[in-house]
């Protein structure tokens, strides 16, 4: 697969140099796309990647789990490592974060004493589902509010992890209001008590730069679909090196022990490595599609792909202002994702979503929080000015 820079765009400015990306999102000849946040465009080289595996099926046939196919799910998972701070070998592939998040709280016995479980009141409601569940193996589940919809606050997080807690879940970005929320703070309280702390870097990984190994958590999951350009069915999960020794899922497989291929009958031998955290056959097809749009993000970087993020959905909040509309995301840029959130009564959202869709204008909404807007490293300013202008005549004709 190239790993070439596109050559510029004929009549892009110089002074954005990321726009000669554009070239490498079919979508964008046609539509202007305001919703990486919730799935990215493709990359014209996912087709070729798709090309490649229909390719490898065809005429290696089962010689290809040995040539590749097997460990894709770490080879894969590297490529997510460069971009989230993880050290080689340390994030491996799963189907979606659903899987990731039973996995990682399968590895905890929730029926002793210590028993808690503290997550974010802004936490993905998927997430909130596979907690809640645990409550049947005597888990009790503490979510910690937030007062205004928008933000939780660092230090009612930091007071709700106690002696009791086994394990803290925390959204990095929130997908609500894109509130951005400090990593390293509550590792750091959560170590203290004894705890492990899971974060979610779904609405973060790709737009806002980390560091997995220096924010000091435990486990991070986090998907494809959204910032990473992946497409669908290629969630990641991230596991702290040294706590390969000490934790054994029951949510797990055959591609988790230590000799797969022996078929061994009976309890399950770990194997020594991140590979106990796999647990069945690996969604192939789904890698062959994500690598590409990792592979972009990582030739960009994700500092320069924030720098035009801040400047541009600081402009965005602007004309918003401008224009009369309601802005539901932190305005400090240091406590806000890639998103901006429009406030709309629920009962118009979806109305001025289809609207704009018919119009050409990508955006999504979500019940409670409003319009959700999403500039990429592709999009130009002109295409901002233009969804605030198009926003602002729906609801203010």
């Amino acid at each position: 697969m190239s790993t070439l820079a596109p050559t510029p765009v004929r009549g892009l400015t110089a002074s954005d140099p990321l726009l000669a990306w554009r070239q490498e999102f079919p979508i964008l000849e046609h539509t202007t796309y305001m919703i990486s946040h919730s799935l990215g465009p493709m990359p014209r080289r996912a087709e070729a990647a798709l090309a490649e595996f229909t390719r490898t099926w065809a005429t290696r046939g089962i010689r290809a789990w040995e040539e590749g196919w097997w460990e894709m799910p770490v080879t894969c998972g590297d490529l997510i490592g460069r971009i989230i701070g993880a050290p080689p070998g340390r994030v491996v592939m799963h189907q979606n974060v659903s899987i990731c998040q039973a996995l990682v709280t399968s590895c905890f016995d929730w029926s002793g004493p210590r028993n808690k479980l503290v997550t974010d009141g802004l936490n993905f409601p998927s997430n909130d589902y596979i907690y809640h569940g645990l409550e049947r193996q005597g888990a009790e589940i503490v979510s910690v509010a937030s007062q205004d919809g928008l933000t939780v606050p660092l230090e009612d997080i930091l007071d709700a992890i106690d002696e009791d807690t086994h394990l803290v879940s925390i959204s990095h970005v929130a997908f609500r209001s894109s509130a951005l929320q400090d990593l390293a703070a509550i590792a750091e309280r959560a170590h203290a008590a004894g705890a492990y702390l899971v974060a979610d870097l779904y609405q973060s990984a790709g737009i806002v730069p980390l560091d997995v190994t220096a924010l000091g958590v435990d486990f991070a999951t986090g998907g494809s679909v959204k910032w990473l350009l992946g497409g669908p069915g290629a969630g990641y999960l991230y596991v702290r090196p040294d706590l390969d020794a000490s934790l054994e899922p029951a949510a797990t497989g055959w591609a988790a022990h230590a000799r797969p291929f022996d078929f061994e009958a009976g309890p399950i031998e770990y194997a020594p490595d991140i590979h106990r955290f796999l647990n069945g056959t690996p969604n192939v097809p789904a890698m062959y599609s994500a690598r590409s749009g990792y592979e972009i993000v990582a030739e960009i970087g994700v500092p320069a792909i924030r720098e035009k993020s801040v400047r541009q959905t600081q402009r965005l909040i602007e004309l918003a202002d401008a224009a009369g509309l309601t802005v539901r995301s932190p305005r400090d840029p240091e406590h806000r994702g890639g998103t901006v959130i429009l406030g709309v009564p629920d009962e118009d959202g979806r109305a001025i979503v289809a609207e704009l869709g018919r119009r050409q204008i990508l955006v999504d909404f979500r019940p409670g929080a409003g319009v959700r807007i999403a500039p990429h490293f592709y999009t130009s300013d002109d295409e901002i000015a233009h969804t605030i202008h198009e926003f602002a005549s729906i609801v203010n004709p």
